[in-house]
């Protein structure tokens, strides 16, 4: 299923002065260095807000969503296509944002979103469980069609069934890039628990004297004697 609810729309400014040095100036004053290219026309350099760009990316509709980017009073139809986070900070370091064509199909991923896990047999009355292979896929189609998510309804799966991508239910108009490869991934499965068993630490007994073996043991020396006189 797909939801149009989301709308999201980036506001920018066209980039003009370039280099590592003038990126963190950039970040320093609150902006995000950013490029949209794509769309047969060229690559364009822009400054977005920190603080609503990191607004934005805590929605999961955000990443798969057809984004609107205003620049100086022009809006066109982006999607993003790469963050860069700073590896220890809260912050966005860059973006990629990609300009959509109506006639050209896109390759997105989008999550999945699982539903029914309480009615599914293998769960409610087998004690399985419900165990999630893939989070993601990716599609193929138009921008149109582009779904916010795609959704797996496992509620009448029973004990050891798997649901692979041929399994899915697709919106109108959406393929999935594995299978057009002929890659039927699996993508959720129900079994049951694995039943961790403690491992249990021999308590160690009083170490007793080693017996030596008879063949080592030497007779005294008043017996070693008598034993070559014989």
């Amino acid at each position: 299923m797909a939801s149009k609810n989301h709308h999201f729309e980036i506001e920018a400014d066209v980039r003009h002065d370039m280099g590592k040095g003038a990126s963190r100036r950039l970040r320093h004053t609150g902006k995000v260095p950013a490029v949209v290219y794509g769309g047969g026309e060229a690559a364009v350099s822009i400054t977005v807000e920190q603080k609503k760009i990191a607004k934005s990316l805590e929605h999961e509709a955000f990443y798969s969503h057809i984004l609107t980017l205003k620049t100086n009073g022009k809006a066109e139809r982006v999607i993003l296509k790469d963050v860069q986070r700073h590896p220890y900070k809260p912050s966005i370091m860059h973006l990629d944002l990609q300009r959509v064509r109506a006639d050209e199909k896109l390759h997105m991923h989008v999550p999945l979103h699982f539903i029914g896990a309480e009615k599914a047999p293998g769960v409610k009355d087998a004690g399985g469980i419900a165990s999630h292979i893939m989070s993601d896929v990716e599609v193929s189609c138009f921008p149109d069609n582009l779904p916010e998510y795609i959704e797996v309804d496992i509620s009448e799966m029973e004990l050891n069934q798997i649901k692979h991508l041929s399994d899915l239910k697709l919106p109108s108009g959406v393929e999935l890039v594995d299978l057009l490869h002929s890659n039927d991934r699996p993508v959720v499965s129900v079994h049951m628990p694995r039943i961790e068993v403690p491992e249990e630490i021999p308590t160690e007994a009083p170490t007793a004297p080693a017996e030596v073996p008879a063949i080592e043991q030497s007779a005294p020396e008043g017996e070693q004697g008598a034993e070559k006189g014989k």
